[in-house]
């Protein structure tokens, strides 16, 4: 299965067009969002995706109601577990316990530092896709995760 992952898009619509084309044209099954969305008006975009979407409250998501709303209850407050593809998933958007959790999930997925970290364990990856919107690191990027083979692709957006 083909998972793309994002992170603090940060209401960075032009960021967050060019993500969605992208993963339209890589033909990902799913898109996990890893918090730090921040308006509702965003899921406007993110509802061109032609994959399924999932994802979790950011500490930035200040209108967590009508984030909820706009995406039609895909959002999850962190952290959250959840099986994908035969594999264990949790997904957060601060990380805490990473070290820890690598022994219990196959995959750990965070946000918030706007930094890319990709670690294979011995279950699976721990991943942070850094961010889209580009604000901190002025890279925008994201991570193709391919649960087959446990193959991550960084890209930048």
């Amino acid at each position: 299965m083909k998972i793309g992952i994002i992170s603090d898009s940060h209401d960075n619509i032009d960021a967050i067009a060019k993500a969605v084309e992208i993963l339209n044209n890589s033909n990902v099954d799913l898109t996990i969002h890893l918090g730090d969305i921040v308006s509702p008006f965003c899921f406007d975009w993110f509802k061109k995706l032609r994959s399924d979407f999932l994802g979790v409250f950011g500490n930035n998501d200040g209108e967590v109601l009508f984030l909820d709303k706009k995406s039609e209850g895909v959002l999850h407050k962190p952290p959250f577990e959840v099986e994908i593809d035969r594999k264990e998933f949790i997904l957060m958007h601060e990380p805490f316990g990473i070290e820890k959790l690598k022994t219990q999930y196959d995959y750990v997925l965070y946000g918030h530092l706007h930094k890319v970290d990709i670690r294979k364990t011995d279950r699976g990856c721990i991943i942070n896709p850094g961010e889209l919107c580009g604000c901190l690191t002025k890279k925008r990027t994201m991570v193709i995760l391919n649960t087959t083979d446990n193959q991550t692709q960084l890209i930048t957006v």
